[in-house]
């Protein structure tokens, strides 16, 4: 089930939402694509929204790091 998401100011990411008893970090880009990171730390949520370019900080710290499925 999608958790509640939260709209952010990206040209590449829509909404950003996580799902703490799953680990989950829900990411809608722009065009409608919505991917689910996991196992994701809280923290890293919370660093990703606090970061000055979001799509940058998926690049370099999520994409790498967790795994990743569409839905």
């Amino acid at each position: 089930m999608e958790p509640e998401m939260e709209l952010v100011e990206s040209s590449s990411v829509e909404a950003v939402g996580f799902a703490p008893e799953t680990n989950e970090l829900w990411i809608r880009f722009e065009g409608g694509a919505t991917y689910v990171y996991s196992p994701v730390p809280r923290s890293v949520h919370r660093e990703l929204l606090g970061s000055v370019s979001i799509g940058k900080y998926i690049n370099q710290f999520i994409k790498p790091r967790f795994g990743c499925r569409e839905v």
